[in-house]
């Protein structure tokens, strides 16, 4: 572990030695206990710093340490206090306990344990409980972070970068391990549990399938998160939980009388994707370096950059005639197809798709908030409402400000995200969604992107939602208090989670019901649903509603703190402290008093290293940086690095310094065998900058598209395209449809189709059909007879074809698809078309 970043010279093992996870789904709820445990192995006392990732909408409620058999309970405190405390039990030489969220967003947490003696074991029992998301397909998705990037900073960013000395360690060398056992509990049924990782087979110890129990069965890989995707039987049924308050709080406050959570799921009428031409899309694709990295760890898996592409593609193909779209690119700098939104027209879907089909992950770092400025100061089109797509990785340091660029221009637009990769940050994807009245999808190694981005794009076409309001039917002396904000952006199956707090007795209480209605309007409509509960709370110790509902009323208020509301930091401080949530202005402290003889020699800093991806070209290249008075060296030396890879090197740290950085500093490259070596020199004012480059660089993969800057440097050949990046053949049909929905009878549709093309003309049930009506009626029945299990990527496609048909097929249709069906050998039923 010497040569992986630790930040002392003597090279000692770093003290975490193992974790484990107790794990509670109740439907689409997490109650997640996380125990680690250290032991300093070192001949004086240590500190040691364990930063992890968290859903910037998890609730951590709980904290305690076991030390030689003297449990501590921290205890949640005002951030300062708490900061006074622990640093007083350092200089007394005590054991203390820091938890805190660190930087901005709130998926950062550090845990800081002071003044381990010699030879001490410690255990730190974490717990938090989050809301889960909901797939395409109806499961419900839990993730436990293994893998957590560095946040990229933009250039001249004086933020904290919170996680900037923490090591990393190659997959299998970590000095730890980790246990993970679930419980999954649904009134409906656990049908089956789906993982990235090895898992024992589900168990149900009640009897029926209400409860189930699975565990992992070997240890996880390092490179990847782990995620458990859980089928429930009835995922899309409303539901309401009524959760008893605290026992012993006072009746009134938060934590004291009963909290409900209730899940709806509207039922919005669907516009027609073939005939709406409405709107404005525009799509900002993250084209930075780390975008060229693997989607996730498996060896056939395709860089991001080019699972972006296909999402375009797809996306493009999806549109409706008439509409207006463009393109941005951004990394360090930014790019636009177009100088301002053009008419989707065959043209310009054309020229698009062929430019798409050229982009790279060749603009350096993630600076998000230069182009969307740009969108937002571009006009919009009179009649057409904006809706913003913007893929990205999510490694940034400025996340509240992107959030706020996008949120002082809500009125305007709609914005949908997505997160790809493992690591991207829940805070900036989720924040931007939220801001833009949008959604948030996540894209890790279990997931294709296009059946998500699909998703997003139908809800896009649907016809914004107005009117929001929620209404309570209570019995009288009983009162609902929402706690977080009301529901504001409602789409067609996807949840919408409302919390509030029940005050008062209902009358009678053995039979009392409550109900709770939302209402909407869309174009003038008016709509309404109705969902009633029974006002029997249920008891329990671990009270994940109210502890949700606490973290939905923080998120809510934490935004005014930010604007300087002093009264809106008050009711934080009291939400806070009163449900024993953590949240930016606060921490969790605790000091083994018992403990009270002074630390015998110097304190030395230990940080937890997180598992790092397999790198590209150089896999075991440690960085290290030698720090100077006056400047500071970036070294990466590798037996592995061949000329060409270290031009390579050159290249790139030109292109990013000249994108990035002022000109005063000095690159030198060595190759004495048998280490090659890269050197950067840089000012004392650019050291934030420096850390930044490791992730760059060792994210690269050997062939950049660049040109060279050693013009004798040999070229080196395109990697053979293996069978991850050959084009699929639902791309391969899609990318010949029309703008206007329909396909072209040519050689290249009927190679798509596996047929002749002698086959395909004569089987064309008459001579007088216009060919391309039959050709676009065999593109429709193979997506329905060979794609069926692709949908939700060629759904929207599809409704263009079938409208573009009936409009044109007349009296030949039936003909068209009987005839199809047998050149094919599907089955497609009249319905497809409405016959």
């Amino acid at each position: 572990m010497s040569a992986y970043g630790l930040l002392t010279s003597t090279k000692e093992p770093v003290p975490l030695r193992s974790g484990s996870v107790a794990l509670l789904l109740r439907g689409f709820v997490a109650d997640v206990a996380c125990e680690l445990r250290y032991r300093n192995e070192e001949p004086g006392p240590v500190e040691t710093v364990f930063v992890f990732p968290l859903d910037a909408e998890a609730a951590v409620y709980a904290f305690q340490a076991l030390l030689g058999g003297t449990r501590v309970e921290a205890q949640l405190r005002e951030k300062e206090q708490a900061r006074e405390l622990y640093g007083d039990a350092l200089s007394w030489g005590q054991t203390s306990f820091l938890l805190e969220e660190v930087g901005v967003g709130g998926d950062l947490f550090s845990c800081s344990l002071g003044n381990l003696p010699p030879g001490a074991e410690a255990a730190l029992t974490l717990r938090y409980v989050c809301e889960l998301p909901q797939e395409p397909d109806g499961a419900t998705r839990f993730v436990l972070p293994i893998v957590l990037r560095p946040r990229y900073a933009p250039q001249g960013w004086a933020g904290e970068d919170v996680i900037q000395g923490v090591p990393r360690a190659p997959p299998g060398e970590l000095p730890y391990t980790l246990s993970l056992s679930a419980m999954l509990e649904s009134p409906h049924g656990v049908e089956r549990v789906v993982s990235n990782c090895p898992l024992t087979p589900l168990s149900y110890p009640g009897g029926d399938r209400s409860s189930a129990q699975v565990s992992l069965a070997q240890q996880p890989p390092w490179d990847r998160d782990v995620e458990l995707l859980v089928y429930y039987t009835e995922p899309h049924k409303p539901s309401a939980v009524l959760e008893a308050g605290l026992p012993g709080a006072e009746p009134g406050s938060l934590m004291g009388d009963p909290a409900v959570m209730v899940t709806l799921l509207p039922n919005l009428p669907e516009a027609g994707p073939g005939r709406s031409a409405a709107g404005e899309f525009i799509f900002l694709l993250d084209r930075s370096s780390s975008m060229d990295c693997a989607t996730d760890a498996r060896a056939d898996s395709p860089p991001r950059i080019e699972s972006a592409k296909e999402t375009l593609v797809l996306l493009l193909k999806s549109l409706p005639l008439g509409c207006y779209f463009n393109i941005y690119g951004f990394g360090s700098c930014f790019e636009s197809f177009y100088p301002r939104s053009v008419e989707y027209t065959q043209q310009t879907m054309a020229d698009s798709l062929q430019r798409v089909q050229q982009l790279r992950a060749d603009l350096g770092g993630t600076e998000i908030l230069a182009p969307l400025r740009a969108i937002y100061c571009s006009p919009c089109r009179d009649g057409h409402l904006r809706q913003l797509f913007v893929f990205t990785d999510g490694e940034v340091c400025d996340t509240q400000d992107v959030i706020d660029e996008v949120q002082r221009h809500r009125g305007s637009h709609r914005c949908f995200s997505f997160g790809i990769g493992e690591g991207a940050s829940t805070a900036l994807i989720k924040g931007v969604a939220r801001a833009g009245g949008g959604s948030a999808e996540f894209i890790t190694d279990q997931d294709r992107m296009q059946p998500k981005a699909l998703q997003s794009l139908k809800r896009a076409l649907q016809p914004a939602v107005s009117g929001v309001a929620l209404s309570w039917d209570l019995p009288p002396g009983m009162e609902a208090a929402l706690l977080g904000p009301a529901p504001e952006v409602i789409f067609s199956g996807q949840r919408c989670l409302v919390y509030a707090q029940l005050r008062g007795q209902p009358q009678p209480p053995d039979t009392a019901v409550g109900g709770v209605t939302l209402q909407y309007r869309i174009q003038e409509q008016s709509y309404k649903e109705t969902l009633p509960f029974p006002l029997q709370p249920q008891a329990g110790d671990r009270l994940p509603v109210h502890r949700l509902a606490a973290k939905a009323l923080l998120l809510e208020l934490e935004g005014a703190v930010s604007a300087g509301e002093e009264g809106a930091r008050r009711r934080a401080l009291e939400a806070s402290l009163s449900s024993g949530v953590v949240c930016s202005l606060t921490a969790y402290v605790g000091v083994d008093t018992t403990l009270v003889k002074s630390a015998q020699g110097p304190l030395v800093r230990r940080d937890v290293p997180l598992a790092e991806f397999p790198l590209t070209p150089w896999p075991r290249s440690p960085v290290i940086i030698d720090a100077g008075s006056q400047a500071h060296m970036l070294m990466l030396p590798s037996p592995r690095l061949s000329a060409f890879q270290v031009t390579q090197c050159v290249d790139i740290m030109n292109i990013t310094r000249d994108h990035i950085m002022e000109r005063d500093c000095h690159l030198s490259v060595s190759q004495p065998p048998p280490k090659p070596s890269l050197a950067l020199r840089l000012p004392q004012k650019c050291l934030s900058w420096l850390r930044c480059i490791p992730q760059r660089l060792r994210g690269r993969p050997q062939h950049n598209g660049s040109k060279s800057s050693d013009p004798g440097a040999p070229p080196e050949p395109p990697p053979p395209k293996d069978q991850a990046t050959e084009e699929s053949p639902l791309l391969r049909l899609v990318s010949l449809q029309n703008a206007d929905g329909s396909w072209d009878l040519g050689p290249q549709l009927v190679v798509a189709l596996g047929v002749s093309e002698t086959d395909a003309r004569g089987r064309m049930p008459s001579e007088d059909m216009v060919p391309s009506v039959w050709a676009t009626v065999l593109a429709v029945v193979w997506l329905h007879g060979r794609a069926a299990g692709q949908r939700d990527e060629w759904e929207l496609l599809e409704a263009k074809a079938v409208v573009w048909v009936q409009d044109r097929a007349g009296p030949w249709l039936s003909e068209c698809l009987e005839a199809a069906n047998a050149l094919l050998g599907c089955s497609v039923g009249p319905a497809v078309f409405g016959l």
